[in-house]
């Protein structure tokens, strides 16, 4: 099973809408995965709400894509909150994860998909090679929610394919 994560809690993020992309994509190759939004989640205690997306979604994923945006040259407080309050051993040991960054600015996100994979490794997950930083997301991002830039959707795909290939 394939989920992937939006990994910040901010209503109608740009990160939302790169994570619906990817499943759009995934669905075109055939892949139906989930798409978690942080957004609404209260990962400051653990509470019925969380324990049923655990129960149902995270301990039955076997590969995770992480979509996080850049807050202040790191990973959004909620994505980290997430992995504080899971069973971490069920949620995460031996899973693969696939990392895209994004950012407004330049950068797509590196030093907080570093961040990200000094984490995941913690947690016993084996983090794909191909790291993808979307940069200037608020130019790439159509009005629809779409990304039309040709070489953005090639290297989307190039990463999915050799994730899905693993």
């Amino acid at each position: 099973m394939y989920t992937i994560i939006s990994g910040t809690n901010r209503p109608n993020s740009k990160t939302l809408r790169v994570g619906k992309v990817y499943q759009g994509i995934l669905f075109q190759k055939g892949i139906d995965a989930n798409l978690l939004s942080l957004e609404g989640l209260n990962v400051l205690e653990r509470n019925p709400a969380y324990e049923k997306i655990e129960k149902e979604v995270i301990i039955p994923t076997s590969r995770f894509i992480f979509v996080s945006p850049e807050y202040n040259g790191s990973i959004p407080g909620v994505l980290k909150a997430l992995f504080d309050i899971s069973d971490i051993e069920k949620c995460w040991w031996g899973k693969h994860a696939l990392l895209t960054g994004v950012s407004t600015g330049r950068a797509g996100n590196l030093r907080g998909m570093e961040h990200l994979t000094g984490i995941l490794h913690y947690l016993k997950m084996k983090v794909h090679h191909n790291k993808l930083p979307i940069s200037v997301v608020n130019t790439l991002l159509e009005t629809d929610g779409n990304i039309r830039d040709t070489r953005t959707l090639e290297a989307i795909h190039t990463q999915l394919d050799e994730f899905l290939d693993i």
